[in-house]
């Protein structure tokens, strides 16, 4: 069986190991465009041995933002920096990739370490979107219900989004289709009372993620990787489950995607049994009953655990995110415990002497 640092190829893709930088978002830009922080916080992931490193959940238009201070890919001056990011990550070894996103009716919010409320129009928000007027919760805005001809803006605007990834180099693509944002909330009973083509029946509300994904395939190349991000339940009795991921996950490999990213809930308040590891049951049996390649993420903190969970077939990778905000370098402290091989920069290598096994450098 594989371990946590046999390398993985997807469609022209090699990954070095099995370790992925969770998208993250840092709510550090203004008018979308990317700073030096995301340059730092993502370039030193690289450099410390991740195999995928994946840019935050990225706008594919202004009210598609959580905050106002989300980075986006709706304009042609955001490719410029984003490209600069891209090419540092591709230096250091990593594949570079980008979480293409639209919050709905979780937008125009204030960043999560300000006072949580809605963001008014007067103050730089704006009004925001869904499939039907069901407010997230309590005190938070009415979505308007998105017309046919307003989701069609949509699929152009993601096509938009993915050229401008293409123009920057990134080599991975991931949609965003869980926590309650726009997808989940299309595919979710709980957030979707439509009575069109895109709500009711399972296939209806499964449309919007579907059209997206075919959207993306148009215009992203066929050797590269696409990956969706989905909440595999609501945790919530009546709403979206596992099986419902299960089906849906075997519609998305026959639109050419290539691995479900395995996350869960964010589209109602809800009890979830949070502990380590708590949603790779998710990955593994949309690995098994679905037949596409699956990640594994939350709150995958040891290396034992990571490399147990590849080895056994419970996902084919493993995305850490808090872990690696801790550490950037956990790869490389995962490889000595693990007693692998480590790849250390040559400007580190200093650090690294007495190490159980071979160092040896990122080119």
């Amino acid at each position: 069986m594989p371990h946590l640092f046999d390398p993985i190829t997807l469609r022209g893709a090699t990954l070095r190991n099995r370790i992925g930088v969770s998208p993250m978002c840092q709510y550090s830009s203004t008018d979308g465009y990317a700073t030096d922080w995301h340059l730092v916080h993502l370039g030193s992931r690289a450099v410390g041995g991740a195999a995928l490193v994946t840019a935050e959940a990225t706008a594919i238009e202004p009210r598609g933002r959580i905050s106002p201070h989300d980075l986006g890919i709706w304009d042609a001056g955001h490719i410029e920096m984003l490209a600069r990011i891209a090419h540092f990550v591709e230096a250091h070894g990593a594949v570079p990739g980008i979480q293409l996103a639209h919050a709905g009716r979780k937008a125009s919010r204030n960043r999560p370490w300000d006072p949580e409320r809605n963001i008014p129009e007067t103050e730089g928000g704006w009004p925001i979107v869904g499939p039907s007027a069901i407010p997230f919760g309590q005190g938070w805005q009415v979505p308007h219900a998105l017309t046919a001809g307003e989701i069609r803006g949509l699929l152009v605007a993601v096509e938009a989004a993915v050229r401008r990834a293409l123009d920057a180099g990134f080599g991975w693509v991931e949609l965003h289709a869980a926590h309650g944002y726009l997808c989940h909330s299309f595919y979710s009973p709980l957030s979707n009372a439509r009575e069109d083509e895109y709500g009711g029946t399972f296939e209806n509300r499964i449309r919007f993620t579907i059209q997206m994904v075919r959207s993306i395939r148009r215009v992203w190349p066929e050797e590269r990787p696409l990956s969706v991000r989905l909440s595999c339940t609501d945790w919530v009795e009546g709403g979206w489950a596992l099986e419902d991921t299960v089906a849906l996950a075997r519609a998305l490999r026959g639109e050419g995607v290539d691995i479900i990213d395995c996350s869960s809930g964010g589209n109602v308040l809800a009890p979830i049994p949070v502990g380590a590891g708590y949603q790779v049951p998710f990955a593994e049996t949309v690995r098994r009953q679905a037949g596409v390649a699956t990640a594994a993420v939350g709150l995958i903190t040891e290396p034992a655990h990571a490399d147990e969970i590849v080895r056994n077939g419970r996902a084919d990778m493993v995305l850490l995110a808090r872990e690696e905000l801790r550490d950037p370098y956990w790869p490389i402290h995962a490889a000595r415990a693990l007693r692998q091989e480590q790849r250390v920069p040559a400007q580190y290598l200093r650090a690294f002497h007495g190490a159980t096994r071979t160092t040896i450098h990122v080119k």
